[in-house]
């Protein structure tokens, strides 16, 4: 796959980031009807507001899903190796050990004990549930393989059905963890199936009626842009809901944020580097780091609401997870793309 032009657009996107969180704030807190008009909007603890914009960014990359590159993934499965160690067997554990290091012993001063255990709680719901929706964002801004992403998320999610409670119970030592099926199947359905569907749909009848040239020089050439702009009005969105609680606890919510932006960077390098060493593509390598260092936030906050409650520091951890994550991951496909080089095509 050709390397994307950078648009003035998408060349500035941390900048247009940071002020679509700043602009998210902003409405939280001066016009606090406008998340509670979006709240009932929700269902499943999934704005669906937000959904649609998240399917907008999806959409895109589905357009470029060739059916046989799913089928022939099984032919290449190093790639998918590397996501389901690193999201399994290492990211929950380094994201407890990492947590716990940083709250209990390096801000020891700063925290009492009980609520730095909230926030480790917080931490490992975050750990323990690798993304589904968002990294397929992140796959197409770093010119991944989008059907090899397909298959990463699908059976990720699969994974998530038995593993998630098992690990959160071990780490957390709590019992009754269960997973909300219902925010699970709901978001595989908006954010899998539906822009899949559509994405296969389209491409099949145009690629009948025009040339494969035409479809992906003209017609796909129609939405570029789209991915970026619904990035940032779902940052808008997430961010009006977060306004109040941003603004009342500052300190705690950088103190929760060193070690989530740390254990990040560490499973992304991790990912990637051990992609560098077994000589998988690039297009390959950059999803399969990068899916190990983003979090399905949404069943991680809903869960923490379930087991800790709504004003837990375990919920305010989920939510500072929200917070670090788009910034980082942006910095983390900028490092991908600069090294890709460095990879076999």
């Amino acid at each position: 796959m050709p390397e994307k032009k950078i648009s003035f657009f998408a060349r500035y996107l941390s900048l247009w980031t940071a002020a679509c969180i700043i602009l998210g704030v902003a409405i939280g807190v001066l016009f606090p009807r406008f998340p509670k008009l979006l709240g009932i909007m929700e269902y499943a603890n999934i704005s669906i507001p937000a959904a649609v914009l998240i399917w907008l960014m999806i959409y895109p990359m589905m357009l470029k899903v060739d059916f046989k590159s799913i089928i022939n993934a099984g032919k290449r499965p190093r790639g998918l190796i590397i996501t389901l160690i690193l999201n399994w067997l290492i990211k929950p554990f380094t994201m407890y050990f990492i947590t716990w290091f940083f709250l209990k012993v390096v801000f020891k001063a700063f925290i009492p004990d009980s609520l730095a255990t909230d926030y480790i709680a917080g931490a490992v719901l975050l750990g323990a549930a690798p993304c589904t929706a968002m990294v397929f964002v992140w796959s197409y801004l770093s010119d991944g393989d989008p059907g090899y992403t397909v298959v990463q998320v699908a059976v990720n999610d699969l994974i998530i059905l038995f593993a998630f409670a098992p690990i959160v119970a071990f780490l957390l030592g709590v019992g009754n963890v269960k997973v909300p099926l219902d925010t699970l199947f709901l978001s595989v359905v908006l954010f899998v199936v539906i822009p899949l569907a559509a994405g296969f749909s389209t491409r099949t009848i145009l690629l009948k009626k025009h040339s494969k040239e035409w479809f992906e020089n003209i017609f796909c050439k129609k939405f570029e842009g789209i991915t970026e702009a619904g990035l940032l009005l779902t940052l808008v969105i997430i961010f009006s809901f977060q306004g109040e609680r941003i603004l009342s606890a500052p300190f705690a919510i950088v103190l929760i944020a060193i070690p989530l932006i740390i254990q990040t960077y560490f499973i992304f390098f991790l990912g990637f580097g051990w992609s560098r060493l077994w000589n998988i593509p690039y297009n390959v390598a950059a999803p399969s780091g990068l899916i190990g260092a983003s979090n399905f936030f949404e069943l991680a906050v809903a869960v923490a609401i379930s087991l800790f409650g709504l004003s837990s520091g375990a919920a305010l951890a989920t939510v500072v997870g929200v917070l670090v994550e788009v910034p980082v991951m942006l910095s983390l496909v900028k490092i991908a793309k600069s090294a890709r080089k460095r990879f076999p095509l």
